[in-house]
């Protein structure tokens, strides 16, 4: 990650945000201010990853699709933001790997549990985020976004943060531990939407 260029693309973002959308965001204070921690959320549109990095204190990493890294200009620009390439198609053991390994340098990783955009909010979560903090013995912070399905109309945008979160089952976890605590995870992510007065 380029730090310097990320803050400069988090201020710009933040302030287009701001005029065009206006953006909110709360639960800032639920932000561990060290140490790894997974920042899962809802997934509606390809604008909530910058939506979400603008809202949190701290730096985001992402996994992103392959195939964005072979787009000129966005691949570049998306690397120098910290974000590294994941292959959906498969299990994809070297990004699982990349992931582990920067929660293990107490940073912080964004991660939509869905896997897709899911704007019905009936898609299955995934047990992505279970299994990483099981592995890393990362934080996981729950955190809805609204409005930026609407983006193009200049729909209202907000973010809200929920309470940290532990995972309890060690790394000796089961699939059914994963599976349990991943839908845990999920109620507490769209309890949030409560707060935002979202539909």
């Amino acid at each position: 990650m380029n730090r310097r260029f990320y803050a400069f693309a988090r201020f710009v973002i933040w302030a287009l945000l701001r005029i065009f959308w206006r953006f909110q965001a709360s639960g800032m204070e639920n932000v561990p201010r060290s140490g790894a921690l997974i920042v899962a959320c809802n997934h509606i549109s390809y604008f909530d990853p910058p939506t979400l990095g603008v809202a949190m204190p701290r730096p985001v990493t992402y996994m992103a699709k392959h195939e964005l890294f072979d787009i000129p200009v966005l691949g570049r620009v998306i690397r120098w933001l910290g974000a590294f390439p994941v292959d959906r198609s498969r299990g994809d053991v070297s990004a699982f790997k990349s992931a582990v390994a920067l929660l293990e340098r107490g940073a912080v990783l964004g991660i939509f549990p869905e896997g897709t955009r899911n704007k019905s909010g009936t898609v299955k979560a995934q047990l992505g985020a279970a299994l990483l903090a099981a592995r890393s013995g990362a934080t996981v912070l729950p955190a809805y976004v609204s409005g930026t399905e609407g983006a193009k109309h200049f729909a209202k945008i907000a973010v809200v943060l929920g309470e940290p979160m532990r995972f309890e089952y060690g790394r000796q976890a089961r699939r059914e531990d994963l599976a349990k605590w991943t839908d845990e995870l999920m109620s507490r992510i769209y309890a949030l939407r409560e707060k935002l007065g979202a539909n």
